[in-house]
């Protein structure tokens, strides 16, 4: 079982690519996956948030998570997002990823249902328990309304695949409690930020990483920032990060993955549309996106 430093500091959480007729376009994504990991990306997480997982079918995210491990091999870490609020569909999901050769799974908190903390602990337990895989909590209530408490991830710590979270709460002071409180049990527990604009102050608090969306068009450079921090050089990560800052925000101008794909396609590397509720960027926000790419280098290799 990879630890969580293993999985990787920079990890992009992946769009999944359509045709012109909305199906998933398996060759496109193997081809993004490997140019993901060829400019500077450890590794992907296939079918999370930003892959579309609610519009995504089981059939589809599996053929996924087996053709991304197929070309990325040992070279990256292929991460599954396995999650929902079923906990036995997200045990069944875990437990078919497994088998397919996938280094990790992505579980976010269920959605919708608002469970008790009580109800996360079995959730989470439960899951991990059905499988040998390292499990990586996904704590982002801005999308499920529900969020974990530290407490309870300090307690979701102890089962030992559960091996880190990725934390897009935005809330500093109770991301301080988690990575204080975990460490306090096991040095192996990773915190990656899940949201690129809370990198740089969170590897303040003892983070690791991100699990990025801006890592898609400059994974070089937040490497680099990455890169910078873990050596003490903290006023290069801090320019890095300031550079980067108007990116990470217009990724964000409406709900992602809708900018991000819209940037992709319009910088030449194609990963077709939405699907329905989401829909296309609008003219203002294709705007807002140009003029932003306008200033920025981007990493991937395009063609």
């Amino acid at each position: 079982m990879k630890s969580g430093k293993e999985l990787g500091r920079l990890i992009t959480a992946m769009v999944t690519p359509f045709d012109n007729e909305g199906a998933v376009d398996y060759e496109q994504a193997k081809k993004l996956a490997v140019a993901i990991i060829d400019s500077g990306s450890d590794g992907v997480v296939v079918v999370g948030t930003t892959g579309e997982s609610p519009t995504v079918t089981w059939e589809e995210e599996h053929r996924l998570f087996r053709e991304i491990k197929s070309v990325i091999g040992e070279r990256g870490s292929v991460i599954a997002g396995t999650g929902a609020n079923s906990t036995e569909e997200a045990r069944e999901n875990t437990v078919r990823a497994e088998s397919w050769g996938v280094d990790a799974c992505l579980l976010v908190v269920p959605y919708y249902n608002k469970p008790t903390q009580e109800g996360l602990y079995q959730h989470f337990k439960t899951i991990a328990e059905s499988t040998k895989l390292p499990c990586i909590l996904y704590n982002v209530p801005s999308r499920t309304i529900t969020s974990l408490s530290a407490e309870t991830v300090i307690r979701l710590a102890k089962i030992p695949n559960i091996i880190g979270i990725k934390e897009a709460s935005g809330d500093m002071d109770h991301i301080a409690r988690v990575i204080r409180g975990v460490g306090e049990i096991r040095s192996d527990f990773v915190v990656w930020s899940g949201n690129d604009g809370d990198t740089l102050p969170m590897l303040a608090l003892g983070a690791y990483g991100v699990i990025s969306v801006a890592s898609h068009l400059v994974g070089k450079q937040i490497k680099e920032m990455l890169d910078a921090f873990s050596v003490g050089n903290t006023t290069h990560a801090a320019k890095v990060h300031g550079d980067l800052v108007p990116l990470f925000k217009d990724l964000f101008v409406i709900s992602n993955p809708v900018p991000l794909k819209y940037a992709l396609n319009y910088l030449g590397f194609n990963v077709g549309g939405l699907r329905l509720p989401l829909v296309p960027a609008d003219e203002k926000t294709q705007a807002i996106i140009r003029e932003t790419l306008r200033h920025c280098k981007i990493d991937l290799p395009i063609g």
